[in-house]
């Protein structure tokens, strides 16, 4: 399975905000969709990521407070990425090394998508639960062998 799989089933919805918006505002966003990142676009290229991560660091340093402070500089400059080809089990590695729960998808640059790690793990359970609906109908279709008595049995 591949990322673009993923997408597929995910769904189209994304989320941006500009390196300049308020610190305030993109928390706006992402509580009024339910959601723990946001990309961060400038000039039409990513640029960052803002996360639960960034998002609860400033909410301490700030004694609580939202602030007006921009995006910019508060986001993830350093953040991971991946592409559509990328295959599932890489993403999980590098997500799990990485420490990283969510991931731009981009695609020559271009951004595709966002995936989470419960993204990632919704596939592997639907993936898993595919494979044991097969493996259990093909049990099931196995053909019966006609049961040998011992009295069939020469020695």
């Amino acid at each position: 399975m591949r990322v673009s799989d993923i997408l597929k089933v995910k769904g189209s919805a994304l989320y941006t905000v500009s390196a300049s918006t308020t610190f305030h505002d993109a928390v706006m966003v992402m509580a009024e969709h339910d959601i723990g990142s946001v990309v961060v676009i400038e000039h039409g290229e990513v640029v960052g990521m803002l996360t639960f991560r960034e998002v609860v660091a400033t909410l301490n340093a700030n004694g609580g407070s939202l602030g007006e402070t921009s995006v910019r500089s508060l986001m993830d400059e350093a953040f991971l990425s991946c592409t559509p080809e990328m295959h599932i089990d890489e993403l999980r590695r590098l997500m799990l090394e990485r420490h990283a729960r969510y991931l731009p998808v981009l695609d020559n640059r271009r951004l595709m998508g966002v995936i989470s790690l419960f993204d990632v793990a919704r596939a592997v359970v639907e993936a898993q639960g595919f494979e044991n609906r097969m493996l259990k109908a093909y049990i099931r279709d196995w053909p019966h062998e006609e049961e040998t008595s011992t009295s069939d049995i020469r020695l």
